[in-house]
């Protein structure tokens, strides 16, 4: 008898050899087929942090779903900012919505008209204080396509330096920390950086500088 592994390389099983077969998955090519149709909006909550809009929806087979909300955003950014030392710039402060203090990458949300590059220049700057060389989009991810139309951006800031006073906003009460580019790995975890949006960001600037 033979099997096959996930890889596809043969291995032993009862004295025989198991070849594995590997199967491609595929996109849906037509995801218009897929899409809910939008029978009205309303808007329960609008204002300056939250908007949120309220859809009755009809979706493919026909049924109708009241009130599905979501919550729509011009997107945030997180920014990586490397000093010339290669340390990297922490924040640490409090976030009501989990009522404990988190341990972040700077970050912000992009006001509306921003360009996301330059959001990642002003978070940076009033969080922390500093300053660097022109943002690098490093990468693009969505958020949460359940319930949020946001889109996230990832910003790698070089020769980050302390410029000037940090300017939080009266919501935030932040502790501006640093820590070696070495041992930024080693903080994802409980503890340390929890945050899914923030453990992405990580990853991707340290795959990006071959860390």
């Amino acid at each position: 008898m033979t099997e096959v592994s996930a890889s596809g390389e043969p291995f032993p099983i009862g004295g025989g050899i198991l070849r594995r077969e590997t199967k491609r998955l595929r996109v849906s090519s037509e995801p218009d087929a897929a899409r809910w149709r939008i029978v009205s909006s309303t808007y329960p909550i609008r204002t300056a942090y939250l908007r949120l809009r309220a859809d009755t929806i009809e979706l493919p087979n026909g049924s109708v779903v009241e009130n599905y909300f979501v919550r729509e955003s011009h997107g945030f950014c997180i920014i990586f900012a490397l000093t010339p030392a290669a340390d990297v710039v922490l924040v640490r402060q409090y976030k009501h919505g989990i009522g404990t203090v988190v341990l972040e990458l700077p970050a912000g949300a992009i006001d509306e008209g921003e360009d996301p590059a330059a959001c990642a220049a002003r978070e940076l700057r009033e969080e922390t204080g500093y300053a660097g060389r022109a943002p690098e989009l490093i990468a693009s991810y969505i958020a949460d396509p359940t319930n949020s139309n946001a889109r996230f951006h990832v910003y790698l800031i070089r020769n980050a330096e302390l410029a000037h006073e940090p300017e939080p906003e009266p919501t935030e009460s932040i502790v501006v920390e640093t820590v070696p580019l070495a041992g930024i790995r080693d903080l994802i975890g409980p503890h340390g950086v929890e945050v899914g949006s923030q453990v992405a960001a990580i990853y991707t600037v340290l795959e990006r500088l071959g860390v």
